[in-house]
C-alpha cells in the first residue's frame, strides 16, 4: 500500500481522427516525466478526439494503441488510462482503458452516451462501473457525459479517487468546472478532470480546463484556458482518510440499486 500517488494529466490539442500524431505527442510527454510517476491520465478518445465515425478508426483490445499503452506502462514503471474507440464483438465501445505496469488492463465502457451529439446511435453503452486497486488506491474512472449523473457517480465503493476523461466543449465548460468540485465534495475523494484543447472538425472549440481537486473541493492543480500542457499532483491518502473520519459524510449515503 502506497500513502501517496503521484498523478499527471496530460490536456492536448488533439489532432483530428490520427491515431498516430496522437500517440507520438504523448508519447513524447509522458517519456520526459519524472521516475517518481505513478498514473498518467489522458483525454477522452485520445486517439482521434470525439468522433462519431468509429468504423473509420475503431481498434481491437490487441491493437495498436493497447500495444502502445502496455509498453508505456511497463518500460516507465506506470499506470495509463484514457478512452478511445474500440470494437468488440461487432459492436462499438467508447471503453476507457487502465494499464498497470504488470500488463494487466482492465475497461469501463462509456455508461452515459452523449445523446446531443448522436453517441447513443453509433455506441454501445455500458453498464457496469469499473473500481480499480492499484497501490492499495481504490479509483473509479468514467467518462465526459457520466460527470452530469451523480447516482452513477456516488462512492457507494469507498474508492479513493475519482477520475474524468473528457472531450468537454468550452461552450459548456461553466458545468465541466462545476460539476467536477461538486462530485469531489459530495463523494469526499479526490478528482482528477483530464479534458482536451483545439478545435475539433466539426468546428467544436475545447478550452482544457483540466484540473485536480482534494476532497474538500480545492483546486491542487490546473491548466491555464486552452493551454497544452499537464496537471500534476502527489495525492496524500492518510490526509484524505483523517477528513473522512472527521467529517463522516459517507456513513450517512442512500442506500441504493441502480436499476440498469
Amino acid at each position: 500500500m502506497k500513502n501517496e500517488l503521484r498523478v499527471v494529466g496530460i490536456q492536448a490539442d488533439l489532432v483530428w481522427e490520427n491515431p498516430t500524431k496522437n500517440l507520438a505527442f504523448f508519447d513524447e510527454k509522458i517519456r520526459s516525466l519524472p521516475k517518481e510517476t505513478d498514473l498518467v491520465v489522458l483525454p477522452e478518445m485520445f486517439t482521434t478526439g470525439f468522433t462519431m465515425e468509429p468504423k473509420n478508426v475503431a481498434e481491437k483490445m490487441n491493437g495498436k494503441t493497447i500495444s502502445w499503452m502496455l509498453k508505456i506502462a511497463k518500460e516507465n514503471d506506470l499506470a495509463i488510462t484514457g478512452s478511445l474507440v474500440i470494437e468488440d464483438d461487432l459492436k462499438y465501445y467508447n471503453r476507457l482503458v487502465f494499464v498497470k505496469p504488470s500488463g494487466k488492463i482492465e475497461t469501463y465502457d462509456k455508461r452515459h452516451s452523449f445523446s446531443l451529439a448522436g453517441e447513443d446511435k453509433e455506441y454501445t453503452s455500458g453498464n457496469k462501473k469499473l473500481i480499480v486497486t492499484y497501490k492499495g488506491w481504490k479509483i473509479c474512472p468514467l467518462i465526459c457525459y457520466d460527470l452530469r449523473f451523480p447516482v452513477w457517480t456516488r462512492n457507494t465503493e469507498n474508492y479513493d479517487v475519482l477520475i474524468y476523461v473528457a472531450n468537454w466543449p468550452i461552450k459548456r465548460i461553466k458545468a465541466w468546472n462545476t460539476l467536477l468540485k461538486a462530485r469531489a465534495i459530495e463523494n469526499i475523494s479526490y478528482t482528477i478532470g483530464v479534458n482536451r484543447t483545439g478545435t475539433d472538425a466539426n468546428n467544436y472549440a475545447y478550452s482544457g480546463n483540466s484540473v485536480i481537486i482534494d476532497c474538500l473541493g480545492d483546486e491542487i492543480s490546473n491548466l491555464p484556458k486552452n493551454e497544452i500542457g499537464i496537471i500534476e499532483a502527489t495525492l496524500i491518502k492518510s490526509n484524505q482518510q483523517k477528513i473522512r473520519e472527521q467529517l463522516g459524510f459517507l456513513n450517512d449515503k442512500d442506500d441504493f440499486n441502480i436499476l440498469l
